[in-house]
């Protein structure tokens, strides 16, 4: 994954607000924006989507659209 591709959220593994789940659901598009490292040994991305909302996942929360 790299800075300015366009992913999907493909699961979710924690609790996250209602906009987020929706925007799962209805398979919204956002940009990675910024990488964060995890606790230990994971990294996850900052994800922007249409509305100008920011959120973060683990890497193997979203998936690349093309």
């Amino acid at each position: 994954m790299e800075i300015g591709q366009k992913v999907r959220i493909c699961r979710l593994r924690e609790k996250v607000p209602a906009d987020i789940i929706k925007k799962a659901q209805e398979g919204q598009i956002g940009v990675i924006k910024s990488f964060k490292m995890t606790d230990g040994s994971g990294i996850g991305v900052f994800v922007e989507f249409p509305d100008s909302t920011t959120s973060w996942f683990f890497e193997d929360e979203v998936e690349v659209v093309e």
